[in-house]
């Protein structure tokens, strides 16, 4: 028997060039060449320089001395104004390739220019998001705690970013930035949610909150929480399709609430595992049906 060499006709040069030209005939040739989207990579990249600039001491990677901190955070600032033009730049030039490549730059210069200058606010929104958590969570340490721990944390941080770029009309960027922080917390926060001060995801595994949901101040929701629409139909795009939350509201968790029409009033508190499609008046307690327990013994015991 020989010992030969074992041919492979795995992948010949006539086989790996017709795949070539199956998906060469698949892409897109109607439109001009695009400009490729930025990889995750760089995405992510921005969102931790914005975190750095917000919380410098916690996710810088080197100290702010007294004596240089001005200039480094001023460095930090043009990094982040750079790469943030770039983002949206290639945001914009993929999505309409017939667009000057001039007036495409000129608008995302503008608006990296306007998203730095809102860095302040959406630090002092952070801080009272990291300091409603402390006052909602008695496991909670210390605002360090919070703010280098905690996964609802990190995903309001990440919306808080996104939902400025989203209202900017900024495409695939800011969705990209909230699946980043639903593949790392388990919060999926879409980034057309409006949520206001103070508010708090407790554990976060599981929630899920829609792009038309509206949330007022002092808001607490916990683990598996679903803020949804009663249908996900493609002709309701751009219809109001997830619930609004008034102040105050703590939903407790496994709790389902459905609908654009739905509302739940000021400073209600809904059940856990509580599955709800109609408005709740405010100062409401929603529960589950206490379970009934059933005492007659099985066969044989």
């Amino acid at each position: 028997m020989s010992d030969g060499p074992v041919r492979d006709d795995g992948m010949t040069a006539q086989r790996l060039g017709e795949i070539t030209d199956e998906l060469l005939a698949s892409y897109d040739h109607d439109l001009p060449e695009r400009v490729t989207l930025p990889n995750q990579a760089k995405v992510v990249a921005v969102i931790d320089e914005c975190r750095r600039l917000l919380f410098p001491g916690y996710y810088a990677e080197e100290p702010l001395p007294e004596s240089s901190c001005r200039f480094k955070v001023g460095t930090w600032l043009c990094e982040l104004y750079s790469d943030l033009t770039q983002l949206i730049w290639r945001a914009f030039a993929h999505e309409d390739p017939r667009r000057d490549t001039d007036d495409v730059m000129a608008e995302a210069r503008r608006i990296a220019a306007d998203f730095v200058a809102c860095l302040p606010h959406i630090r002092m929104a952070l801080k009272l998001d990291a300091q409603a958590a402390l006052d909602g969570d008695p496991a909670a340490g210390s605002l360090e705690e919070v703010i280098l721990t905690y996964p609802g944390f990190e995903a309001i941080t990440v919306h808080r970013i996104a939902h400025w770029l989203y209202d900017a009309e900024v495409p695939y960027i800011p969705r990209a930035m909230a699946e980043h922080a639903h593949m790392r917390t388990g919060i999926d926060l879409h980034p057309g949610a409006r949520i206001g001060q103070r508010f708090f995801i407790d554990h976060g595994t599981g929630v899920v909150i829609g792009e038309t949901t509206e949330i007022g101040d002092d808001v607490k929701i916990y683990q598996g929480v679903t803020l949804g629409a009663l249908s996900v139909h493609r002709r309701f795009a751009g219809a109001k399709r997830h619930p609004t939350l008034e102040d105050g509201v703590v939903i407790y968790a496994g709790a389902t609430v459905l609908g654009g029409e739905t509302v739940i009033g000021r400073n209600a508190v809904i059940g856990g595992n509580v599955w709800l499609t109609a408005s709740v008046p405010p100062d409401t307690t929603v529960i589950e049906s206490e379970p009934t327990l059933d005492y007659h013994r099985r066969p044989g015991k």
